[in-house]
């Protein structure tokens, strides 16, 4: 039996690559607490950034501490005032249940919805959740998205981030210089951090992500790159 071959070294990113930017969110707050330092360094650097979040966040209240009539409302308000901390106003809510499973209708109907997304903005990249991501909706959507851009044909770069699984990641962007819009950011999903001490443990990743390249010092975000079958090596 072969001895298992160590994992490599990621890439170290002091930039992300420039272009459009297309954000898949599985909920409101996923967008920020996954990628959200790549995407205000993508508008620092003054690239268009659409985010597309795919539920209402509805079931993120279980021990009923907000008004159940405005919850989903309270959660799009959060999300947009966390996406402006990081340069961004541009974003869809397409308000599908939280927590569900999945008919194959269901899942025609996301890929549908998907796939127009890619269509209207035309991103040159795209963000997912990353393929081993441990929530049921998380994984839905990666799975979603990424039939969607085999559908429309996506010929750009598909970067997995990662939220509820931490991953061996490919590639290490540095963050550091933008941690403070995304712990902000976090801050204004006031809903979620009353569960979830969500600053700690998502810049507490970051901060571990900062070992490799950077000494431990400063921030950083890990990425898996996504390839989507048939596509060529390197895509």
């Amino acid at each position: 039996m072969a001895e298992p071959a160590p994992v490599p070294e990621p890439a170290r990113w002091r930039a992300v690559p420039p272009g459009r930017v297309l954000v898949f969110a599985p909920h409101p707050d996923d967008e920020v607490a996954g990628p959200g330092g790549c995407i205000a360094l993508h508008r620092r650097q003054g690239d268009a950034v659409r985010v597309v979040v795919a539920s209402t966040g509805s079931a993120g209240d279980p021990e009923r501490r907000f008004d159940a009539a405005t919850y989903a409302a309270r959660r799009e308000r959060e999300s947009r005032a966390g996406l402006v901390e990081l340069g961004v106003e541009d974003a869809i809510y397409w308000g599908l249940p939280d927590n569900c499973e999945l008919s194959e209708s269901d899942r025609e109907w996301g890929r549908q919805l998907a796939a127009a997304a890619v269509t209207a903005f035309a991103p040159t990249l795209v963000y997912v959740p990353w393929e081993c991501e441990g929530h049921p909706d998380h994984h839905n959507l990666h799975t979603i998205v990424c039939a969607a851009l085999q559908r429309t044909g996506f010929a750009g770069q598909v970067l997995g981030y990662e939220v509820w699984n931490a991953m061996v990641p490919d590639a290490v962007v540095d963050i550091t210089e933008v941690a403070e819009c995304k712990r902000r950011a976090i801050r204004a999903h006031a809903s979620q951090t009353a569960y979830v001490d969500f600053e700690h443990a998502i810049l507490g990743l970051n901060a571990y992500r900062s070992m490799v390249h950077q000494r431990g010092r400063g921030f950083a975000e890990g990425l898996r790159f996504v390839r989507l079958p048939g596509a060529p090596a390197g895509s």
